[in-house]
């Protein structure tokens, strides 16, 4: 279980504070959805849980243990709202080896069928799939890190209707496995998921009172 205990952060570039005394829990079983207005610290939060950013106060386990940055930088694997704008490799089977010495074939082929991408050549460009087909390969680059906690800045962000409810799904197959943290400002999307829902407002946590509507 990840847990995160009064957090509070103001980044040196701004003068307010951006989280204030967060805390929440998050296990494998049942995603996370949290929401909130864009500004409302959703992304920051992220960044802290992942050790890309340092709060000012608070703690963040994992199994009981408090973390530093760096050992929460190898637990979690953040995936950004547009991650193509991340893509490195020059081909899908590039990017999946960077950071892997000896990635073998049979490793490769079963990581892009977990996330739906058994029918990609490892011979394609990242920027030719679609934007739903890239969501699924930068998911594919975390779960290859062994990541147990899934950090999702708007994983829906762009995406038409059909090939929105083909990634929820496949979010939803993910949590029985691995922490599942969703951040997003449109919560009806995901009013069909079986999730905790917390909402975001002007630095604070609190549990979601009423379900959106879809």
């Amino acid at each position: 279980m990840l847990e995160l205990s009064a957090v509070t952060y103001a980044p040196a570039t701004v003068g307010s504070t951006v989280l204030k005394g967060v805390s929440l829990h998050a296990a494998k079983g049942q995603p996370l959805l949290i929401a909130g207005a864009s500004g409302s610290g959703k992304t920051s939060l992220l960044e802290v849980i992942s050790g890309l950013a340092g709060s000012q106060t608070g703690s963040i386990q994992w199994q009981g243990k408090t973390l530093n940055r760096r050992q929460r930088r190898w637990l979690c694997g953040m995936v950004f709202q547009f991650p193509e704008r991340h893509f490195l490799g020059l081909t899908v089977s590039q990017e999946l080896r960077l950071g892997h010495r000896r990635l073998g074939q049979e490793k490769e082929q079963e990581v892009l069928m977990r996330v739906g991408l058994q029918g990609i050549a490892g011979s394609t460009a990242p920027e030719r799939l679609s934007g739903g087909q890239q969501r699924r390969l930068a998911l594919a680059v975390q779960l290859l890190r062994g990541a147990e906690v899934l950090l999702l800045d708007e994983p829906t962000a762009g995406l038409d209707w059909s090939v929105r409810e083909d990634v929820l799904q496949l979010l939803s197959n993910l949590a029985t496995d691995q922490v599942l943290i969703v951040v997003t400002h449109e919560p009806e999307l995901f009013s069909g998921w079986d999730c905790q829902r917390m909402r975001l407002r002007d630095g604070v946590l609190e549990p979601m009172t009423t379900l959106p509507r879809a």
